[in-house]
């Protein structure tokens, strides 16, 4: 028996969010009542945007938000190979068509010399969106991103799911908040157990945009509104207050109160978690800087939110399971898009994005979360440390 058994990740729950649900399970709404819209303002405030939705899950948060873009079938749109499969699938789920971009070989996340490289081969206006990921929790230059987006007429979607409370400084050395939409048209996140605020699942779309934001909030909830009744068909006169409309093809992504009531405890200790975060990457850092051992990029001007600590090693199967021989359950994050089978479907093959694959052949994640303890992550740098020097040096 292994001393310890240590995941990738894991949530942390204490009393008081246990706490906050029960009051919730025994107040009067367990769905569409004011957990949700408290959670909302709450998020918004926490990343500094004017707008926030609740929705069922990260996946959703990133449908709805190019349907409320306007993004349709059709239409053409660029994002990382290096994500979950959730970023590009929610493209085709609005009939889009995703192409994808390299990975800058440092930060792992998009870069933008290949999406220019990638537009000049299309003619003007054949793209629609771009969909840039916060890889890890690196955020992602987004006013570098609006330069490219604003010559080219493309709107931003940024999946920040691995980034809520992440940052970097623009050009003028202001801080912006990974979600603050101050360079993007909108911005998805995660609450999934093992992101940075837990709420079992859910979702959020963060945007200064009211249209957008309007469009939302229908969009979740089949349609359906009790705003801006038009009456085309019944006689308005006979309607009571029961009545309401369906002005859009909508869908059941509706967070729950429940879901809602803790996400909102887990907020209030967002900044807390991501300080243990931070510790556990230093530590990390500090001691395989002299091994060989490739880290993802640190940069004074990105506040990288760690929700994965990414390394690339040789023999990556090997260390994979000489790890979990010894009880940690370390990761691969991810496999690229582009070369999962149902995306060969479309053409894409091995060698078309170089730097994304090989980032794939080399990465695993290892644990990283708050209630990771010293000694935890002493054990796990031990034996990262012996399989290393007894394999390379």
């Amino acid at each position: 028996m292994c001393k310890y058994q240590i995941p990738y990740g894991r949530q942390l729950i204490t009393e008081d969010d246990i706490e906050e649900v029960v009051a919730t399970l025994q107040a009067d709404f367990l769905t569409q009542g004011p957990k949700i819209s408290e959670f909302e303002s709450n998020f918004a405030k926490y990343v500094d945007a004017k707008y926030a939705v609740a929705v069922s899950n990260g996946t959703a948060a990133l449908h709805l938000a190019l349907i409320a873009m306007g993004i349709k079938k059709g239409d053409n749109v660029i994002t990382s190979p290096i994500t979950f499969a959730a970023t590009a699938n929610a493209a085709l789920y609005v009939g889009a068509n995703v192409y994808f971009a390299d990975i800058n070989s440092d930060t792992y996340v998009i870069d933008c010399q290949s999406v220019e490289k990638v537009i000049k081969q299309h003619p003007k206006g054949f793209f629609k969106a771009i969909l840039p990921v916060d890889f890890a929790g690196y955020p992602i230059n987004t006013q570098a991103i609006k330069a490219l987006a604003d010559a080219n007429n493309l709107l931003i979607l940024e999946d920040a799911c691995h980034a809520p409370g992440a940052f970097f400084l623009d050009s003028k050395g202001i801080k912006q908040k990974t979600g603050n939409g101050v360079y993007t048209h909108a911005t998805a996140f995660s609450f999934h157990p093992v992101k940075h605020i837990a709420a079992g699942e859910g979702g959020m779309v963060t945007t200064n945009d009211e249209e957008i934001y309007e469009k939302l909030l229908m969009l979740r909830t089949h349609g359906i509104s009790k705003e801006n009744m038009q009456y085309q068909i019944l006689d308005k006169e006979k309607q009571g207050g029961w009545y309401y409309e369906m002005h859009e093809l909508g869908f059941n992504y509706r967070i729950t109160d429940i879901q809602a009531a803790l996400g909102n405890s887990q907020l209030k200790k967002a900044d807390k978690g991501m300080q243990r975060r931070q510790e556990i990457a230093q530590n990390y850092r500090n001691v395989f800087a002299d091994l060989p051992i490739k880290m993802q990029k640190e940069d004074r001007n990105h506040f990288n939110a760690h929700h994965l600590f990414v390394i690339e090693v040789d023999n990556r199967k090997e260390l994979y399971n000489f790890l979990r021989e010894n009880g940690i359950f370390a990761q691969i994050h991810y496999i690229p898009v582009h070369l999962l089978d149902y995306y060969t479907r479309f053409g894409w093959r091995k060698g078309d994005f170089p730097n994304a694959e090989k980032y794939y052949e080399g990465t695993i994640s290892l644990p990283m979360f708050p209630s990771l303890t010293t000694d935890e992550q002493n054990f796990v740098i031990k034996k990262i440390t012996t399989f290393v020097t007894r394999t390379f040096l």
